[in-house]
């Protein structure tokens, strides 16, 4: 018996990996998070599973639910938005099943940003515009941020921010960034990544508030703020130049360089 805690994507039904849709198909426990998964997901249990809506569950239900399945030699499927790596509270279910002796397997998925990003049509590192991007919430009715992981603090790197779990707070996030970034830096919110339903949010962040407010989003959103959102004028990368010693470079992954 294994607990395979699956990446479910960012929300159209068809991002589920291959790996992790064959998954779902044979576990006879499928525990999901109703506000977050896709319905159309759970067609692919297999006939019989049971199916184990968390939405309102608290961590101690979850991991009764985890002992009842090993007790029963079941399989279970635990999908999680997007990729389990990032915001899935994963880690204190994981930490449960070590204590039970319970083993489990992790499947990434594809994460909202990523899912945000293609909704934008843009690339979010551009050569010698920026390079780093910073996955990262504020913390407001949450668990508190880390010292020294405040937007202030963040900001100050210049590096492209990616928010969760942060749309209620727009305005407050713009408030901390502006002195770093500037009003004109751009900025966008991608809401439902990757639904019917996916709203793109394009501006800078001297009106990005207003549009959010204005469109009434509030979650299921990640807001991103850098120059690279706006980047036109680069240098092409050197991955594809010809001036790219490519006889080394082959030479180099055949050898494992």
């Amino acid at each position: 018996m294994t607990v395979y805690f699956i990446g479910a994507g960012p929300g159209a039904a068809d991002l589920i990996t291959l790996r992790g849709a064959r998954l779902l198909a044979r576990c006879g426990v499928c525990l999901y998070a109703g506000s977050l998964v896709p319905a159309e997901l759970l067609a692919e249990c297999p006939p019989g599973a049971r199916l184990v809506d968390t939405a309102r569950l608290n961590l101690d239900e979850i991991t009764a639910e985890f002992t009842r399945a090993h007790e029963a030699g079941q399989d279970v499927a635990r999908l999680h938005s997007g990729d389990p790596s990032v915001f899935s509270a994963v880690a204190e279910q994981m930490r449960r099943l070590d204590a039970a002796g319970i083993p489990y397997e992790i499947v990434p998925g594809v994460p909202a940003f990523a899912a945000a990003a293609a909704a934008l049509g843009r690339e979010l590192t551009v050569p010698t515009v920026g390079q780093t991007v910073i996955l990262t919430r504020v913390a407001q009715q949450a668990t508190p941020m880390p010292p020294g992981e405040d937007l202030a603090t963040l900001g100050r790197s210049g590096a492209l921010l990616v928010l969760h779990l942060a749309a209620r707070y727009t305005d407050r996030v713009v408030a901390e960034l502006l002195p770093h970034y500037g009003a004109d830096c751009p900025a966008a919110v991608v809401a439902l990544a990757s639904r019917p339903d996916e709203l793109v949010l394009r501006g800078t962040l001297a009106d990005i508030a207003g549009q959010v407010k204005a469109a009434g989003v509030v979650r299921t959103a990640v807001i991103i703020v850098g120059r690279t959102l706006g980047a036109a004028q680069f240098p092409d990368s050197y991955l594809y130049s010809p001036a790219r010693d490519r006889d080394h470079c082959a030479a180099g992954d055949r050898t494992g360089d």
